[in-house]
């Protein structure tokens, strides 16, 4: 997993670091270089639940070697773009081949960790989108600048297809299907996971009777607007509204992302600490507000600072809370989900990526309007705070009602 979403954020930022030589070489304005950004949350966010319920129905392996083959098609195809709607259209297909990565992700961890550990496995597959993140301009940046900004998308694609060939080698959908395991081991895998053998899958028309889960899908929304930026535009504001150069962007982002990485694995321990101490009501919920309200506090410094560092460096500490906190909302989709797993975690995602297409429109538009990033920073801090107050409606306890659909039923 880990692996699987540093390659998907790997070639997810690529566009976003050689965005400058993009919208330079094919005459882009900060608008319509906003639409490209959009056109592949959009798609992303379309799929995410159809993705999950597929995961569901016919496991996680078959999915993944799809979502791989597929988006590392259309990352070849970027490079061969010679316009603002070629990159539009192939920028949709290629997030419509990304949808499900994460909600096949936390359908993994149902299967494959005991509930109790929960905390420390999910932060993995939000570390791998940190470390293809800050690996990102080490590997793209010199690509380009020797290159050109086409070339970095041929090699990212390449990277996919050998990912492919090693997942339909070793990895399997349950442990019971896995070499090398000891049946000691399997028993307690299984015996101890949210996935219940015992139980089929809820209809989707039952999953959304869930109030949690709505709450939990505006909450997302709110946050990805944060996620988003840091992904998409951080590079283009750093440089445009920060006045750093292409090279001084790089340790930037690289620290952004390393500084994503230890807040990742505090939250993941917190997540399970705290749950232990005080029950999962009050562990999930504490995690998820302090996160995403330091993430608005801090983007809310960077819009009012008039030093360039101090702002880059708000940035930079958002992202740290952000990762500290994102994790307790993949959490609940565990908690309240059980075997479909996949499906609730595409939904709240789903929502999450409709944020990020509003925010990358807002944004662009924004800044075209007032040639400032001041106001937009300050719209994307606003909803933040928004988030925090949904986590008071989210309750883990409110599990989806298995029993009414056990596998003789269906």
């Amino acid at each position: 997993m880990c692996s699987l979403t540093t390659l998907t954020y790997l070639d997810r930022i690529c566009i976003s670091i050689v965005g400058i030589r993009i919208k330079t070489d094919l005459g882009l304005t900060n608008e319509q270089f906003g639409w490209v950004l959009a056109s592949f949350a959009l798609s992303y966010a379309l799929f995410e639940i159809p993705s999950g319920l597929w995961g569901d129905k016919i496991g996680p392996r078959a999915v993944f070697i799809r979502i791989v083959l597929w988006w590392s098609f259309f990352t070849v195809l970027t490079g061969f773009v010679n316009g603002l709607i070629s990159l539009m259209v192939i920028r949709f297909l290629f997030g419509m081949g990304e949808s499900g990565t994460m909600p096949n992700c936390v359908l993994v961890i149902s299967r494959w960790f005991p509930k109790q550990e929960t905390g420390r496995a999910l932060p993995w597959m939000g570390i791998g989108t940190q470390i293809g993140s800050a690996i990102a301009p080490l590997i793209i940046i010199p690509l380009a600048v020797a290159y050109g900004w086409r070339v970095p998308f041929y090699v990212n694609g390449a990277i996919g297809v050998l990912w492919v060939l090693i997942c339909y080698k070793w990895f399997r959908n349950f442990p019971s299907e896995m070499k090398n395991i000891s049946s000691k081991e399997k028993e307690y895998i299984e015996s101890n996971s949210r996935h219940n053998a015992q139980h089929g899958l809820i209809p989707l028309k039952s999953i959304f009777k869930n109030r949690s889960l709505w709450a939990l899908m505006a909450m997302y929304f709110c946050s990805q607007w944060a996620n988003y930026f840091f992904i998409a535009w951080s590079p283009i504001y750093l440089q445009e509204k920060l006045h750093f150069t292409e090279k001084q962007t790089q340790p930037i982002i690289f620290t952004l992302f390393i500084v994503g990485i230890i807040g990742l694995l505090l939250g993941g321990f917190f997540i399970d600490w705290v749950a232990k101490k005080k029950g999962i009501f009050f562990g999930r919920r504490f995690i998820g507000m302090a996160g995403i309200a330091l993430v608005g506090f801090s983007i809310l410094v960077a819009a009012i600072s008039t030093n360039s560092y101090v702002a880059a460096y708000s940035i930079v500490a958002a992202n740290g809370f952000y990762s500290f906190g994102v994790m307790a909302g993949f959490a609940v989709c565990t908690d309240i989900a059980k075997n479909n797993a996949g499906t609730v975690a595409g939904a709240m995602n789903s929502c999450g990526q409709l944020g990020a297409f509003f925010m990358s429109l807002v944004v662009g538009k924004l800044v075209e309007m007032t040639h400032s990033f001041t106001t937009p920073v300050f719209v994307i801090a606003a909803a933040q705070f928004v988030g925090f107050f949904l986590w008071f409606v989210i309750d883990p306890r409110k599990q989806l009602n298995h029993d009414l659909y056990d596998l003789k039923r269906l």
